[in-house]
């Protein structure tokens, strides 16, 4: 056993338990003390990596373990920046991602060179390099967006954008310079870059999504899946630095091929973003903080000079770059804020390229000393702007994200005035269970998170049936570990009756459920009485939305959503309340809708979906007699859903008692969904006496 004896409590400290348990304690205290000074705990993390690191107290060294773990933050904020961004903005807005790319590559670019070479009387070769610097920036403050919940607005995606594209030009900037410096540039580099970077880009975007998609469908264990996760990120980091560019361009577009895969609504996603805010980003602020070395500030007035023109040049070329977007695309001057202070932060990229161009020799002076691309001074000068810039960028970036955030949840309040959101889950099997807890994450909206209902009925002879009563409620803590994942809450009912139906409508009424979802077991088909007596049952007494849900493969693996719409569907009271509801899919899935239906309804879908900026594909149908047109559409990876209506509903087509033949007869491969609006009747109470 070891004693106080054979522990070494010397500094720097090298027992790696008491290591880890002061970075454990920064990273828990920080942001706690600095928060009532209302000072951003990642810019806390940076003051504490400072303090212990060793330039300040010397209690830990900045050696190959926090090195290890910091670059493994760096590209989880990277890869998180990629997994987080709303594809389909960023594809509407690629052409502004694009044009603030330009802007916040060429502006700083004009001005770095002008301040390294006017002013600071540098070189050609090592103007441009410093100007790259200014070019490229780090989104050090993104977890601020995505922890106040506007990581999809518009500015936040068009910046995010605009750093691969800022990032990939000053590195290549970097590349080159560095070329010209040692003589290596010819025409095999670059034939070798155009060929290795264009190659990296198409197997990352294309192989890593086909992978990913094999992966999750065939291991549902939840350690498996976020191993594989990291392996991928760390694959595509690794690939880029093969092929010529930086890692963090790898874990970026890793997250970007693996967006529609991972849901923002399921626990993998909840579980990357715990771990990386606790654990990996951390570990890289304080390793950033850890570069800083106050007493050169003190001793050398060319560091002093050259840090404060480096601070000035690139807030100055950032803000106009923000400022100009702004007014290109009539944004608020919250989203300049923001777009300001994701851009401003200098880091990563700007560590990556001082320390290369600190290590490239291009002469001998007359003491023989060797002479540096990037002296001494601008090394020391770069960590004083890292500190300077990301201490800028994160109190702006939170000073904007907080006032869009409050403009966003005002704007809610104000438009919703439907009745509150309660979902009831009927489970009665554990594979079923698990794919009806993923699809009521998935169609619940953001803000519910306490309002999701579980329901195990049992047979009232197993009342005093300790075995059965053991096994329903272990049923309905596994639905509610799988919601905890996600920080949602669920509650659990079980409940005995001798009548399934009359169970599930007493729950309903009992707690005002306004969604219900049902489920079929998917090595069952559709019953030749249709649904069966419960499904039947409870639609015959219950007007509330209704999904029946068959899965065949895990949902985030779906591709596609085909949405088939009756005649009239559009008077329907539930109309607008499930259309929305589809639309929570594709915010939290990133899944491609195909509405199929006749012309007026897919005018009327046309306009809520306009509010609620969800792209889709419209194609008219409205021959229910020729329903297998559709089913040749249907292909691999894709979820049918066909709005169906009650007897008494104003859509009710009776070519709809044919659908269970043909999804038991075509349709067994794949995943489906049946939906029956809400309806406007109010339920009797005293017709649940009367249920079969």
């Amino acid at each position: 056993m070891l004693s106080l004896l054979t522990i070494s409590h010397q500094l720097p400290f090298t027992d790696p338990v008491l290591k880890f348990l002061i970075i454990l304690s920064i990273i828990l205290l920080a942001p706690l003390l600095l928060n009532k000074l209302k000072v951003p705990h990642l810019l806390g993390l940076i003051i504490a990596g400072a303090a212990i690191g060793p330039n300040g107290l010397n209690l830990i060294l900045r050696d190959s373990s926090i090195i290890l773990s910091g670059t493994a933050g760096l590209l989880y904020i990277m890869f998180l920046a990629g997994l987080e961004i709303d594809m389909d903005d960023f594809k509407k807005n690629s052409g502004r991602s694009l044009v603030f790319g330009a802007y916040t590559f060429l502006i700083p670019m004009c001005l770095g060179f002008i301040a390294g070479y006017y002013i600071l009387h540098f070189s050609i070769a090592t103007s441009i390099l410093l100007a790259s610097m200014f070019a490229s920036h780090t989104l050090i403050s993104y977890p601020i967006v995505s922890k106040l919940g506007v990581a999809k607005d518009k500015a936040v995606t068009i910046t995010v954008g605009g750093t691969m594209i800022t990032d990939i030009l000053a590195l290549l900037v970097l590349t080159i310079i560095v070329g010209l410096a040692t003589g290596e540039i010819g025409g095999q580099f670059w034939a070798y870059l155009s060929i290795s970077v264009t190659l990296f880009f198409l197997f990352v975007s294309i192989v890593f999504p086909i992978i990913a998609r094999w992966f999750f469908k065939h291991v549902q264990d939840s350690i498996s899946q976020y191993i594989f996760v990291l392996v991928m990120v760390f694959l595509g980091a690794y690939l880029a630095e093969l092929a010529g560019l930086e890692s963090i361009i790898g874990s970026f577009l890793t997250g970007l091929a693996l967006n529609r895969l991972i849901p923002h609504s399921s626990p993998l996603m909840h579980r990357i973003n715990f771990i990386g805010n606790s654990i990996f980003i951390p570990f890289f602020l304080i390793g950033v903080g850890m570069l800083i070395d106050y007493r050169v500030f003190f001793v050398n007035f060319d560091t002093i000079k050259i840090g404060i023109v480096m601070i000035i040049v690139a807030s100055i070329a950032k803000y106009l770059a923000a400022w100009i977007t702004q007014k290109t695309f009539r944004m608020s001057a919250d989203q300049r804020l923001v777009i300001f202070g994701l851009s401003n932060a200098q880091a990563a990229t700007t560590l990556v390229a001082v320390m290369i161009g600190y290590n490239v020799i291009i002469g001998t002076s007359a003491e023989g000393l060797p002479i540096r691309l990037l002296n001494e001074s601008v090394l020391n000068g770069t960590i004083l702007m890292i500190v300077a810039t990301c201490t800028i960028g994160s109190f702006a970036t939170q000073k904007g994200a907080h006032n869009l955030a409050s403009s966003e949840a005002d704007g809610e309040e104000s438009e919703d005035s439907t009745p509150q959101e309660r979902i009831l889950i009927p489970i009665h099997d554990e594979n079923i269970a698990k794919e009806l807890v993923h699809l009521s994450l998935a169609t619940k909206s953001k803000d519910n998170t306490d309002q999701l209902y579980t329901l195990n009925v049992l047979d009232n002879q197993y009342f005093e049936d300790t075995q059965r009563q053991k096994e329903a409620q272990q049923l309905l803590s596994y639905a509610t570990t799988m919601a905890a994942a996600t920080d949602t809450k669920i509650q659990e009912l079980l409940r005995y009756d001798i009548n399934v139906p009359n169970a599930i409508i007493s729950s309903i009424l009992e707690n005002k459920i306004t969604d219900l979802i049902l489920g079929i077991h998917k090595e069952k088909g559709i019953s030749t009485t249709f649904l069966g007596r419960v499904t039947e049952g409870v639609l015959a007494h219950s007007c509330i939305t209704t999904l029946i849900y068959k899965s065949t493969q895990p949902f985030s693996t779906i591709k596609r959503h085909l949405i088939v719409i009756p005649n009239h569907a559009e008077k329907e009271a539930g109309f607008t309340y499930w259309v929305k509801r589809i639309c929570n899919i594709i915010q939290n899935t990133g899944s491609k809708l195909v509405f199929y239906g006749s012309s007026k309804v897919l005018k009327h879908l046309q306009i809520i979906l306009s509010e609620q900026n969800a792209n889709a594909e419209f194609i008219k149908f409205d021959n229910w007699k020729n329903f297998l047109i559709v089913f040749r559409d249907v292909q691999n990876d894709d979820n049918l859903w066909i709005v169906m209506s009650r007897p008494y509903g104003i859509s009710f087509n009776p070519k709809m008692e044919d659908i269970p033949d043909y999804l038991n007869k075509y349709f067994q491969e794949n995943s489906f969904t049946l939906l029956y609006p809400a309806q406007a009747k109010e339920v009797d109470a005293s017709d649940r006496m009367y249920l079969v």
